[in-house]
């Protein structure tokens, strides 16, 4: 008797590979973000997509705060089009990051999660900033 792992089969090398390069495509995670502030300016910009009262409460040092439902096409013009937008929220409880991502690829902008959200970031021991100004 097989597993419950092994009860399904896994996919195909070539669908495996499709598939998590797919996802790497759309999302990073805490600790690329953080190695990538690290070293000097970054070739994106993070945004904070909660309100501003969380976001002064602890935000990624170097997030803009930008709420999901003030992206607009007029506000977003502050960036070069090709700009790479990394966004996060709250957490993997939290579709905030999902509703920013989903609203500025419609705008036409490249767009990553960053996956844990400021839980994540948090679980890795990173600095956190407070207060409304970004760093």
């Amino acid at each position: 008797m097989p597993s419950l792992v092994a009860e399904i089969a896994a996919a195909p090398s070539t669908l495996a590979e499709e598939h998590f390069a797919r996802r790497l495509s759309l999302e990073t995670d805490c600790w690329d973000v953080h190695e990538a502030l690290k070293g000097g300016p970054a070739d994106f910009v993070l945004l904070d997509v909660r309100g501003p009262a969380a976001f002064a409460r602890g935000h990624v040092p170097g997030a803009f705060n930008l709420p999901h439902g003030k992206m607009t096409a007029r506000r977003m013009e502050e960036w070069a089009a090709e700009t790479l937008f990394v966004v996060y929220c709250a957490g993997p409880h939290c579709n905030g990051a999902d509703r920013a991502a989903l609203r500025l690829a419609r705008l036409g902008r490249p767009v990553k999660l960053m996956i844990g959200g400021m839980t994540g970031w948090a679980d890795e021991g990173f600095a956190i900033a407070a207060g409304q100004d970004t760093e």
